[in-house]
């Protein structure tokens, strides 16, 4: 199916297809004007033979029957037809068609009250001819059917040469090649246009995405600074001894809620720049380190809710990726899990390669799992909470970036199990 659905192989398709029906058309037609031109011209013949005859008959009533190689003539009183062959006796006026034995005969009848003529013509060559005509035109048929075919592959290879080459070097354009150079390489036709109207859009994308790239780093940029000035008067306040525990309580979650937008801030900045730390920036973190900071982040966010945020680590890994990247990657799937749990419990494990989130909530419709990482998705159970539906969809950029994968999948005992996978490659238990 997916051959059929080539452009090149519609048209040589379509060249078949039409050198075929008009072989075809072609053929019948001759077949038929052959066949209905010998036929006319035999009976027209014969019926002015016996004609012509009758005319002399009655001029000269000894006149013998007329006799020819492959014509035979018969005449008889009424009713006495014996020296007629059979297969012709009994046929009433006018032309007929008879087979006699392996013999196809074309037989025209004169019967007058005072005699009765027959004249036959022996059809029987005619009829091996128009059968070899009817396989030579089959032949044709088939013989101009594979001419139109090899038309068709070349005339498609020449049509298509320009398409095929313009679609190769789209292919082989990366994101980092300089737009405006494919027009150059066509000549001023279809697929010239095509071309030129592609280096115009990537022109006018490249600086979309140029200045898109340019506002996310500034803001992201500069949200460091105050970020930073609110995380060290925190952490000045929170030095002083004097301070009450209600104080210190809502010191503590501002300084947690400064650290995870600095954690967004600096996995924003990566995915701006589409690319990983440095070598020498590259360092292991413990992902069970990171991920019990996450848990404790999101404990006061459960409320009076009857619910238990729970945190175990099965087996440690380690991954070489920045701590914020990891931070927020699990931060968006445990903040998910705990605003659609009402009740019940939120585990968070770290397994052998992998962290996997395991809740009591709602689940996701096995129909709309494919849909998760979409911007601004939002499924049912989601109604009546807040989100703005962007956070699994940074979690996806994340785990492209970075070569990681994310699986959801809705749990027997009801529920939503949602697993990190650091090195998807490998077996994880």
């Amino acid at each position: 199916m997916k051959y059929r659905r080539r452009l090149r192989s519609r048209l040589i398709l379509s060249f078949l297809l039409f050198g075929t029906l008009l072989s075809v058309l072609f053929a019948a037609a001759v077949l038929f004007l052959q066949s209905w031109l010998v036929d006319a011209l035999i009976s027209d013949t014969l019926e002015q033979e016996i004609d012509q005859y009758i005319s002399h008959l009655r001029e000269d009533p000894s006149l013998v029957e007329p006799f020819y190689s492959r014509i035979e003539g018969y005449v008889t009183r009424p009713g006495q037809a014996d020296i007629v062959p059979e297969p012709f006796r009994d046929l009433p006026s006018g032309v007929h068609d008879v087979k006699a034995d392996d013999a196809f005969f074309k037989a025209v009848v004169r019967k007058h009250d005072d005699f009765w003529v027959f004249l036959t013509y022996d059809v029987s060559e005619d009829r091996e001819v128009a059968r070899r005509l009817v396989y030579a035109v089959v032949a044709a048929v088939v013989l101009f059917s594979l001419l139109s075919l090899a038309l068709g592959v070349w005339s498609s290879r020449r049509v298509m040469a320009p398409v095929t080459e313009l679609a190769g070097r789209l292919e082989a354009m990366d994101e980092k090649a300089e737009p405006g150079t494919l027009a150059r390489h066509f000549p001023d036709d279809e697929v010239g246009q095509l071309a030129a109207a592609l280096d115009d859009y990537a022109h006018r994308l490249k600086e979309l995405v140029e200045r898109d790239k340019a506002f996310n780093a500034d803001v992201s940029h500069e949200l460091r600074t105050p970020l930073a000035v609110i995380s060290g008067a925190t952490e000045l306040l929170l030095s002083q001894p004097d301070q009450s525990e209600r104080n210190r309580e809502r010191l503590l979650r501002i300084a947690r809620a400064a650290r995870q937008s600095t954690d967004i801030t600096t996995a924003l900045l990566h995915l701006v720049r589409s690319e990983r730390e440095s070598e020498n920036e590259r360092q292991a973190n413990d992902v069970g380190h990171i991920a019990e900071q996450v848990v404790d982040n999101y404990q006061p966010l459960v409320g009076d809710r009857d619910l238990t945020l729970v945190y175990e680590q099965v087996e440690p890994v380690s991954v070489i990726a920045p701590e914020a990247v990891i931070a927020v990657t699990l931060g968006n799937l445990v903040g998910n899990a705990v605003r659609y749990t009402t009740s019940g419990e939120v585990r968070v494990e770290v397994r052998r390669g992998q962290v996997c989130i395991l809740d009591s909530g709602p689940g996701i419709a096995e129909e709309e799992l494919p849909h998760v990482f979409d911007r601004h998705f939002r499924g049912r159970q989601a109604s009546g909470t807040k989100g703005s539906g962007l956070g699994l969809s940074i979690v996806k950029r994340l785990c492209d970036l970075y070569g990681w994968r994310t699986v959801f999948a809705n749990r027997r005992a009801g529920g939503l199990e949602v697993c990190v996978q650091f090195f998807p490659d490998r077996e994880c238990a």
